[in-house]
């Protein structure tokens, strides 16, 4: 952990050094470039050496090594797109690490190149130039994870149902006009009865369940078209793929239960909002928790 802030003599006066020996770390795909800043020989300078290492976890981990070597007790390095995860995740166990928006670090003047901006990064660092942002624990990484993904799931169902739609527009079936809900019970009955080769509209409407009973006439009407063999081949197609996502969705809701449990009475309140669903206190849980 860096030590308590001291003071450099500098041209302009006295400058507050938050740590003496950091490092800033510019992080792209394949390659990272590191600047070390160690105090020199005489007393209130400071040196730096720059060097350049691999993104694979082997030539990370000879980072690490060099780092501790300094001695460095502050890292830190730009939040550039998911590239400086591995390299955080495997630092922060043995250094503090600070991400830095990297806005703030492009508004500092000067010619701009990976070396600079990881000469940069350190000396802004050092003189607590720059605030770290905020990088949710462990825990909340993975529940995020799980929340993050499961949201995409969702919304692939809902894509493919939306093309399920499409397929019957095609062919003239106006079931979503009587039915909020095209692949509920009765829908789901009615396009697998469609794909099954039936197409009388009559036979099709008396599937219906519960309150769509009352509207089998309309049903009657929504369900007469031109629905066809190659029509049929598309939705048995979208119907395993929305299958297939409902048992991805609900293996993550498992796991989400697993990890949500230290904030379970958190997410219980939450639910007690009007709008906020169990689900999306689990998200906001997620995307906010400190």
């Amino acid at each position: 952990m860096p030590g308590p802030a001291l003071e450099v003599q500098g041209s302009e006066g006295a400058v507050e050094v938050y740590a003496e020996r950091v490092a800033g770390i510019d992080i792209g795909k394949a390659e990272l470039k590191a600047c070390v800043r160690v105090p020199g020989k005489r007393a209130g300078t400071f040196r730096h050496e720059v060097r350049t290492f691999g993104t694979t976890t082997r030539s990370l981990l000879k980072l690490q090594d060099w780092l501790l070597d300094q001695r460095v007790t502050l890292v830190g390095m730009e939040s550039t797109r998911q590239y400086w995860r591995p390299v955080y995740y495997l630092l922060e166990t043995l250094l503090t690490c600070w991400l830095v928006n990297p806005l703030h670090i492009k508004k500092v003047p000067g010619r701009k190149s990976d070396v600079t901006d990881a000469m940069r990064i350190a000396q802004l660092v050092q003189f607590g130039l720059v605030r770290p942002s905020f990088v949710p624990p462990v825990p909340i990484r993975r529940l995020r994870d799980l929340t993050r993904l499961r949201t995409s799931l969702v919304r692939d169902r809902t894509r493919h149902v939306q093309r399920i739609q499409d397929v019957l527009e095609d062919a003239g079936i106006k079931l979503s006009i009587v039915a909020s809900d095209v692949m509920g019970v009765s829908g789901r009955a009615m396009i697998t009865a469609l794909i099954g080769g039936e197409r009388d509209p009559e036979r099709l409407a008396d599937l219906a369940l519960g309150r769509l009973r009352a509207k089998t006439e309309a049903l009657a009407d929504a369900l007469t078209g031109r629905f066809d063999d190659h029509h049929g081949l598309q939705c048995q197609i979208l119907i395993r793929q929305i299958d297939a996502l409902d048992a991805d969705i609900t293996h993550l809701d498992s796991l989400i239960d697993v990890e949500i449990a230290p904030f379970h009475d958190l997410r219980d309140l939450l639910d007690t909002i009007p709008g906020i669903a169990r689900r999306n206190a689990e998200v906001l849980i997620a995307r906010d928790r400190r």
